[in-house]
Order: structure tokens, then C-alpha cells, then sequence
């Protein structure tokens, strides 16, 4: 896979990555809940974020010692992933719905990358 610019969000699949100041974090994996009804996310292997009810979104990376940026980021992907597969909306649906989020929170530096490859080895 080519090198990840600055500022990026790549989504593959059931998991995404950001990249911010030459820095790689994740995988953020997500999948259905044990009860099928919710959605968790998961950070090296531990879980950080759940979909509680339709009103109800939970995420705490705080113990991962992430900035604060690369945690609203997270936030703002993990959120519209979990809205938009409860509502059953399409990627392209998600992705233009994480573009108006990351614009109306000033976060639109980052941009949006789909991984197309099998090779998720990413270099900084």
C-alpha cells in the first residue's frame, strides 16, 4: 500500500486507521455487539467506544494517551460508521457524512482514503 499522507483517515472493511503528524494509530476495529444490537470499537484489541442506544454513543481513548485531535477524529469516524450501518446507509453515504462533520468541526485537513488493497502495512 502507498505511504499515508498527513492528516488522513483510511477506512478498510470493518476497521480504519488515522494518520496525523507522520503518526500511524490504529487499527479502530468495529463489529456488532454479543446482543446484535450495538456496535463496539475496539483500539489494540481493547475496547474504547460502543454504540449504547440510538441516543446513546460512548468513547473513551483517553487511556491511550492520544491527542485530543486524533481523538475527535476517531470520534467523529467511529460515530458516523456506527450511525450509518444501524441506518443501513452506503460507504459513500458514510464518507460524505463524515466530510460535512470533520468540515463543521474545522477538522477538514483530513482527508479520506479507502483502502482498496488486501496489504494493510502501512509505513510512516
Amino acid at each position: 500500500m502507498s505511504r499515508p499522507v498527513n492528516n488522513e483517515i483510511i477506512l478498510d472493511d470493518d476497521r480504519f486507521w488515522v494518520v496525523s503528524r507522520n503518526a500511524l494509530f490504529g487499527p479502530f476495529v468495529y463489529q456488532w455487539s454479543g446482543d446484535l444490537y450495538g456496535i463496539e470499537f475496539t483500539y489494540q484489541g481493547i475496547k474504547f467506544s460502543e454504540v449504547c442506544s440510538d441516543e446513546e454513543f460512548f468513547a473513551d481513548l483517553k487511556p491511550f494517551g492520544i491527542s485530543i485531535t486524533v481523538s475527535r477524529v476517531v470520534a467523529l469516524t467511529a460515530g458516523t460508521i456506527a450511525v450509518g450501518i444501524r441506518a443501513g446507509t452506503s460507504v459513500d453515504e458514510r464518507v460524505s457524512h463524515l466530510i460535512a462533520l470533520l468540515q463543521q468541526f474545522e477538522l477538514d485537513r483530513f482527508r479520506i482514503r479507502e483502502s482498496t488493497s488486501g496489504n494493510n502495512r502501512f509505513e510512516i
